[in-house]
């Protein structure tokens, strides 16, 4: 695993090999959503979220470094982004995302 916004580092109470997929996304703000997909790849750790029906049920990619808490118990992730920051990230994308150094650059914004 990497370091920084690609990476689960500094995460509080992530375990490697966690599947967190279908756990529900907290952003600073409340909840905004469920983890679709993870992915603990180097350089490119993700969650991908399910935003639901309240944003026409996008689903957007958040590195790997805007988790803050994870509570496996509560099967419940927390993000350091607001509902707002979240509602307005690119769209995932799953043929833009795999090696596509460009896609990232713009998330890291």
């Amino acid at each position: 695993m990497t370091s920084g916004l690609w990476g689960y580092e500094g995460t509080e109470g992530y375990a490697a090999g966690s599947n967190l997929t279908g756990y529900r996304v907290e952003a600073t703000d409340g909840h905004i959503g469920k983890v679709d997909k993870h992915s603990e790849d180097v350089d490119s750790s993700h969650i991908v979220v399910d935003t639901g029906p309240w944003i026409f049920g996008r689903e957007v990619l958040l590195p790997a470094g805007t988790i803050t808490r994870v509570d496996a118990a509560e099967e419940t992730v927390w993000v350091n982004r607001t509902k707002d920051e979240i509602k307005n990230s690119p769209e995932f994308d799953k043929d833009q995302h795999t090696g596509n150094r460009e896609y990232h650059d713009r998330l890291d914004g």
